[in-house]
């Protein structure tokens, strides 16, 4: 590619009253006006003085600056440009939208958090972003917490945490099944030092109330899977106390370390793992990694009643580094690295169902380079309900994908973002009727049409 040599000059004027560079907007917020964002955000909001009037359109105009890619305050002007005046109205001003998140208190975010959830579930009514699984499908609710990383001085919250840089701790729990990506149904915002199990809890008890409230999922098997972190007895008992099992790395105490060494040899079964080869010969799979289990009782120092039945599934990889001593090890010598579950998969699959936890990493890498990747404000609830607004663009952003079919439902934001939302089109009235005139060629014009078609349907003749 090289610029055409048609034109000796180049001239620009940014003077064009009927373009937007967003047509992708249009169709994604009324898909947020249909599953009820607006109207919940004025039910539940009680944002006090002027700040908080018309609570649900300031809430629809931040969640759709961060859908179209706005990752501050200021970046809010974004909705003020060319055209979009005449395809939306009541777009507020920056200011105004800065002003009422700074009149937010803590009690205002769990307000917030409640239209989150709430929203969440007429997005599904919209679209299959959690479909209910087939057989003996699981749904999957992963939590996890990572740092947003802070520089202001005067930043609220902010402190050291475990990743040893100055910032404040997001804690996100997510729902996926075996045939989707995941979406966030519940988050909090917490404290840079805080430690990562702090208020898991209850996030995991609001998390699993959310998810008996989506289409088809009431009765549906649910997992809990998390990291070391949050091998606690109020994480686990919340979790089966709302009827789900657990699937969460253990800590190497005493306790584990005995079971471990228990299991006798004959025991290990090797695995697919990373970098293992199948031999059609013997029909199993070359690998340096093996899978064992062993009952286990988790919390045994508590009391009889506190005590919980599973097993450990046990993972075990070569210690390579031993190897390179320079007086070799007589036996070989094991990395080991367990979870405690309560689930009935069998062990194998048992621990191929732990390792996908990992997919929750790519949700907090998905905010990070979206809405999350500041925390704009210096006031701590203010970045606390930008938060959960981050998380309602997230879960608008999936479902609009997911309605255009297979090809984008798993694609991150920021691809989403170029192919659906972030598109130009020149603005045309003609009798009482406006048209967006998009690019020709658009690579994804199929896909972006059936998003209108679901959003907006053509008037009945």
């Amino acid at each position: 590619m090289q610029v055409s040599h048609a034109a000796r000059a180049t001239v620009a004027s940014f003077d064009d009253p009927n373009l937007m560079s967003t047509a992708g907007l249009l169709p994604i917020v009324r898909l947020a006006e249909n599953a009820g964002l607006r109207s919940l955000a004025d039910q539940w909001l009680s944002v006090p003085t002027d700040k908080g009037a018309n609570a649900g359109l300031k809430v629809s105009s931040l969640v759709a600056g961060m859908v179209a890619g706005a990752d501050s305050i200021d970046d809010m002007a974004l909705l003020r440009h060319g055209g979009m005046g005449k395809i939306f109205t009541q777009i507020y001003a920056p200011s105004t939208l800065g002003s009422f998140l700074r009149s937010f208190t803590f009690g205002h975010v769990r307000q917030l958090d409640a239209v989150a959830s709430r929203f969440l579930v007429g997005l599904a009514a919209e679209a299959p972003i959690v479909p209910a699984p087939a057989d003996d499908g699981l749904v999957f609710v992963d939590v996890d917490d990572t740092i947003i990383e802070v520089h202001g001085p005067k930043k609220q919250g902010a402190g050291f945490g475990y990743s040893g840089v100055r910032g404040i701790n997001v804690l996100l729990a997510t729902a996926s099944t075996g045939s989707s990506a995941p979406v966030v149904i519940a988050q909090r915002l917490r404290k840079g030092a805080a430690g990562s199990p702090r208020g898991a809890a209850r996030i995991v008890g609001d998390a699993l109330k959310t998810v008996t409230r989506l289409p088809g999922l009431k009765a549906a098997p649910v997992l809990l899977r998390a990291d070391s972190a949050y091998y606690g007895h109020a994480t686990v008992t919340a979790a089966l106390r709302a009827g789900a099992d657990v699937s969460i790395t253990a800590r190497q105490d005493p306790a584990v370390k005995r079971a471990i060494h228990a299991i006798p040899d004959d025991a290990w079964t090797a695995i697919e793992y990373t970098d293992a080869v199948f031999d059609d010969t013997t029909n199993t799979w070359i690998s340096t990694a093996e899978v064992a289990e062993v009952p286990f009782t988790a919390f045994s120092s508590k009391s009889k009643k506190d005590r919980i039945e599973g097993r450990l599934v046990v993972r075990r990889i070569p210690e390579l580094n031993a190897k390179k001593l320079s007086q070799p090890t007589l036996f070989d010598t094991h990395r080991f690295h367990a979870f405690f579950t309560t689930s009935t998969l069998d062990t194998i699959t048992a621990d191929q169902v732990h390792r996908r936890h990992a997919i929750i990493e790519q949700v907090n890498a998905d905010l990070k380079n979206s809405a999350l990747a500041h925390l704009p404000s210096g006031i701590f609830t203010a970045n606390a309900a930008w938060l959960v607004l981050a998380v309602i663009a997230f879960n608008l952003t999936r479902t609009a994908a997911t309605i255009t079919g297979a090809v984008l439902a798993s694609a991150t934001t920021a691809t989403i973002r170029q192919k659906l939302i972030s598109i130009p089109a020149r603005i045309a009235s003609s009798a009482r009727r406006i048209s967006l005139h998009l690019p020709k060629s658009w690579p994804w014009e199929s896909a972006w049409s059936v998003l209108h078609s679901h959003a907006l349907p053509p008037p009945r003749s």
